[in-house]
């Protein structure tokens, strides 16, 4: 029945291009959108329009916002001279729900990955160098996932700034509360290992 619909199935393939959702998930989301009023669909609709129209990348730390600078950019008590690199926005909500970073973000949008064809040059490290020469900042933390593209894009930018004479940290990667180490992966211990701290 839904599939002699046009209308529905072509709502139901514009969800199903999300990230992680799913053809039967979005045929759900589809059916959902129908139960709602009209007004409630309008609203939607325009919140999707008003989202694209208004949402840019700060020109300072290419952060997603909604006015001229985002909001971690115009706060004052922020330490400017450590910036924690992310891979896209959502780290960077990550990070701030830790509240223990008090430090400024830059965001890649992206990690290098050949075999995908994102180079370097697609992502916002340009921008990051024009930071850190400015002189202000003395550390870079690399907050990048630790995947092989996560990995391989952290040893790239640390060559790139190891010519400013600044400290570039990688996060410490390691056990999660809670878990055992007879089920941990050896990347998993050695990065724990590696980042362990005195007590």
């Amino acid at each position: 029945m839904a599939e002699s619909m046009e209308s529905l199935r072509v709502l139901a393939e514009k969800f199903a291009r999300l990230e992680g959702v799913g053809k039967k998930t979005a045929m759900r989301m589809a059916f959902s959108v129908l139960e709602w009023d009209e007004e409630e669909a309008r609203e939607f609709a325009q919140a999707i329009v008003d989202a694209k129209e208004k949402i840019h990348l700060c020109p300072i730390c290419q952060n997603l916002t909604d006015r001229e600078l985002c909001p971690i950019c115009i706060d004052e008590d922020r330490d400017r001279s450590v910036i924690c690199v992310v891979t896209d926005a959502r780290a960077v909500l990550a990070m701030e729900k830790v509240r223990e970073f008090r430090g400024v973000y830059h965001v890649l949008h992206g990690l290098i990955s050949p075999l995908n064809g994102v180079t370097p040059d697609q992502l916002k490290i340009k921008e990051l160098l024009t930071r850190v020469a400015e002189g202000e900042v003395e550390e870079v933390i690399v907050a990048t996932n630790p995947t092989v593209e996560g990995e391989a894009t952290a040893m790239y930018l640390s060559k790139l700034l190891r010519p400013f004479e600044i400290r570039v940290t990688r996060l410490a990667y390691g056990v999660p509360v809670g878990a055992d180490l007879e089920y941990a992966d050896e990347i998993t211990l050695f990065r724990a290992l590696e980042g362990r701290r005195d007590v």
